[in-house]
């Protein structure tokens, strides 16, 4: 596990796709339509509560696999709602980097 956490790059680099996809629509890209759906950033909105039920309700029923795979579509429409919002990855890690003194 040390291992993999050395390598957290996996984070910045989905960053990247989300702020092309969000930047440079294509009707391909799953970003690009949610971003661009009708309701606009509600259904971006939806998308992560949706996802944080699901994966309370994987934790809370004790399924280690769901959870991981609700834990990895949370963190991934979290990111798409960061960009949509306006703010940045960047501004969230300096903001855990100030509360770990």
């Amino acid at each position: 596990m040390a291992n993999l956490l050395s390598d957290i790059s996996i984070i910045p680099e989905l960053w990247e796709i989300i702020d092309e996809r969000v930047r440079n629509p294509s009707e391909q890209s799953y970003v690009s339509r949610l971003v661009r759906d009708e309701k606009g950033i509600d259904r971006v909105l939806e998308k992560v509560g949706e996802e944080a039920t699901e994966f309370i309700l994987a934790v809370k029923n004790g399924v280690p696999v769901r959870t991981n795979e609700e834990a990895a579509d949370l963190l991934f429409h979290l990111l798409i709602a960061l960009r949509v919002s306006g703010s940045s990855l960047e501004n969230v890690l300096s903001e855990l980097k100030a509360r770990r003194r």
